[in-house]
């Protein structure tokens, strides 16, 4: 009898965080609004290690006059982390308004950083509160966006986080490969817009426009376009970019779960003759994501497509190439939580000259990986045939 009682709630349970996702997920759609950004002409420089692109950061921040703004998924309280906190703090002293947002999940700084952040006259908030009515719904969803303005003039977006795994400090990934942009001039505009959106959502606090936040900026030689979304659209723009591939798509990405719509698009266009190729990490670093791309994997292998698994390291780079006229980098993954959940934004170059050299880093990290072959497919063993079903189940999730 208690077997039978402990069985009902079990299932009862289950069916009302069903319930509970599937009516808060469509309430998010009901709500979302396309932003159909403008086409800008700024000033752009790929960062491809994570030397370079926390070289550049601390650089950027100990040169501000007037504010600082950041917002990352992770912030790690450790060696690199320690080190930006104190950069923000001085700043934060010599009366620059700093205001570092970062998701309540994803990060892990510790009160006495925060209070000491505060008390040297800087702002701290959290991204997203568990809500009401839909609260399960809530708790998945993640602000997955890497943002920095400086001064209203330079700006950040990308894969990395702050934390020592991101210079390959953490023995257990080594290397850490992704992909970040430094933005100057006209563009950064768009950034600061998309900070103090999610800013104000948290603080609950109005954040006063002013020529400081919004200085006069200078048109540089690259076109771009900043993407971003808050879990609707993604997908349909990732679907309009395979969708208008001609020669080549070359796609990378720590977390492949694409969904039906996606996964018949790239079969689609290597149908009718599109070079596809996907870049994604050998070594997982979240439980079952890995496991959860294979149900994926055998058709696209039989459709001509080339799956390449990066084992150097760990590959966290998101990237998107279309027939050399258009690239995709940010921090959107292709799965179904970037498409579905996270709040994410990219950023879609135009400019030749840029288009080149993600392809170029692209084209390094294809060539160290290994190729996945059918063989491999046909020898997996039982116990990761049975993470995959698994992993399936809960692949939205992810």
């Amino acid at each position: 009898m208690i077997g039978v009682v402990l069985l009902f709630l079990i299932v009862a349970i289950i069916l009302w965080l069903r319930f509970d996702y599937t009516q808060g997920l469509k309430k998010q759609r009901g709500k979302a609004v396309r932003r159909n950004q403008p086409i800008r002409h700024g000033t752009v420089r790929l960062l491809p290690t994570g030397d370079e692109f926390i070289g550049s950061l601390i650089h950027d921040i100990k040169a501000a006059e007037h504010h600082i703004h950041i917002l990352f998924y992770i912030f790690r309280d450790d060696h690199i982390g320690k080190k930006i906190l104190q950069h923000l703090e001085q700043k934060a002293k010599e009366g620059v308004a700093v205001r570092l947002l970062v998701d309540r999940f994803g990060a892990d700084v510790k009160n006495r950083s925060i209070q000491s952040l505060k008390q040297a006259g800087a702002q701290f908030e959290y991204a997203h509160r568990i809500s009401f009515p839909y609260w399960f719904f809530s708790l998945n969803r993640r602000n997955h966006r890497k943002i920095t303005v400086i001064d209203g003039k330079i700006g950040y977006i990308g894969g990395y986080n702050i934390g020592d795994e991101y210079l390959g400090r953490d023995p257990k990934f080594g290397f850490w490969r992704d992909y970040h942009l430094r933005l100057t001039g006209d563009g950064v505009q768009d950034l600061q817009d998309q900070f103090i959106q999610d800013w104000e959502r948290e603080s609950r606090l109005p954040v006063t426009r002013d020529r400081w936040l919004y200085p006069p900026l200078a048109k540089g030689p690259h076109e771009l376009r900043i993407i971003p979304t808050n879990g609707s659209f993604l997908e349909d723009s990732f679907l309009q970019l395979v969708e208008q591939a001609e020669e080549t798509i070359t796609i990378g990405t720590p977390y492949f779960i694409p969904g039906e719509k996606l996964h018949h698009a790239l079969l689609d266009a290597a149908a009718r003759g599109v070079a596809v190729r996907l870049l994604v990490p050998k070594k997982g670093d979240h439980p079952l994501v890995k496991e959860a791309a294979f149900p994926y994997f055998k058709e696209l292998l039989e459709g001509g497509i080339n799956i390449y698994r990066y084992y150097r390291g760990f590959f966290h780079g998101k990237a998107i190439v279309i027939d050399d006229k258009l690239a995709d980098v940010g921090t959107a993954n292709f799965d179904k939580r970037s498409f579905r959940l996270n709040y994410e934004i990219n950023c879609l170059l135009y400019d030749k000259e840029m288009i080149q050299l993600v392809r170029e880093e692209l084209d390094y990290d294809f060539s160290i990986s290994e190729r996945l072959q059918m063989e491999d497919l046909a020898n997996r063993s039982f116990f990761h045939r049975t993470k995959e079903q698994v992993a399936t189940l809960f692949s939205g999730f992810f």
